[in-house]
């Protein structure tokens, strides 16, 4: 691999590291050399990820922690981990995220605190606790995520939608803040990517879902997007910050006369 889109060396903090994109990425930053706290708000999930990543490589080493995000206390605790582990935290990779789909009229205040306090206020308190790690220790990369729903607005989405439009600006408002102390903030807003927890509302067969190679398609793979938080992790995207990445393969049109009849 070229140099400057490493991570070996790197100590990572992966939040919902258990299963999906956040397995992916901590999986393919153990095996570039990276050591790896991933979280699950389940022990027995975040055990049992970390004990199949080390089975596939020998690398970096992998910790794992229980701790939701939406705690702060549990987020302190796994900071803490990270830095008794490694010595420090130099990537935070803010990947916890919930969602399901619903009319707005009948979405519940519990359902709308569900979905914020995850995306939003799990993505700020580990952004605060760890990321004071990174600023007092020489800087560091912080990958949050967001959605392509910002941008595409989508039915059954208005609660996901907000609260992920919220993690895009706070990336570029703390990317601002705290760029004078090394620190890098960027987000990728992934558009549909071919995970567990979305492959049951597809329209098409998983089995038929294009290649990685092909370019002509809507749904992506989990190893594309890991792909591109190892590159906003990396030295490679040191001129980086305040970023929001969508890789979405083929947008879909926007067919205006139904919006504006």
């Amino acid at each position: 691999m070229t140099s400057q889109f490493s991570v070996a060396g790197q100590t990572a903090v992966i939040t919902g590291g258990s299963s999906g994109i956040g397995r992916t990425i901590a999986e393919q930053f153990a095996t570039q050399g990276a050591n790896v706290v991933l979280c699950s708000r389940e022990a027995s999930r975040a055990a049992e990820a970390a004990n199949g990543i080390r089975e596939t490589t020998s690398y970096g080493a992998v910790r794992s922690v229980e701790c939701d995000v939406r705690d702060r206390d549990a987020v302190t605790s796994l900071a803490e981990t990270a830095v008794d582990s490694f010595g420090g935290v130099d990537i935070l990779v803010n990947n916890a995220g919930a969602n399901f789909f619903l009319e707005f009229a009948d979405i519940s205040p519990n359902g709308w605190r569900t979905i914020v306090d995850v995306n939003l206020i799990g993505t700020v308190n580990c952004t605060q606790l760890i990321g004071e790690e990174m600023r007092e220790s020489g800087g560091g990369s912080i990958v949050n995520f967001s959605s392509f729903v910002t941008q595409y607005p989508s039915p059954q989405q208005s609660h996901y939608g907000a609260a992920k439009a919220a993690v895009s600006h706070l990336t570029k408002s703390v990317a601002q803040e705290w760029a004078a102390d090394d620190v890098r903030v960027n987000a990728v807003a992934p558009g549909v990517v071919l995970t567990p927890g979305v492959d049951h509302v597809l329209d098409e067969p998983v089995d038929g879902i294009a290649s990685r190679e092909t370019v002509d398609r809507t749904i992506g793979h989990p190893e594309e997007i890991a792909d591109i938080v190892q590159f906003l992790a990396s030295p490679a995207a040191s001129y980086l910050t305040g970023e929001v990445l969508t890789p979405q393969g083929v947008p879909q049109p926007v067919n205006l006369e139904d919006r504006f009849p």
